[in-house]
């Protein structure tokens, strides 16, 4: 029961732990995107192929 003091303490560590978290997260999806993008670019280049599936036109 002296413990009750403890989750107020606390309270400031997670919100700023979370935007921590969220801002990496956010960072991690922006790069795995980036890389995803660059890999259907390439692959659509060694087909000769637009990103739509079409041919392009040469």
């Amino acid at each position: 029961m002296a413990k009750q003091n403890a989750p107020e303490k606390n309270a400031k560590t997670p919100s700023a732990r979370e935007a921590r978290l969220k801002a990496a997260l956010k960072a991690n999806m922006a790069r795995r995107k980036a890389q995803a993008r660059a890999r259907a670019e390439d692959v659509a280049q060694d087909t000769g192929n637009g990103p739509n599936g079409s041919e392009k036109d040469s």
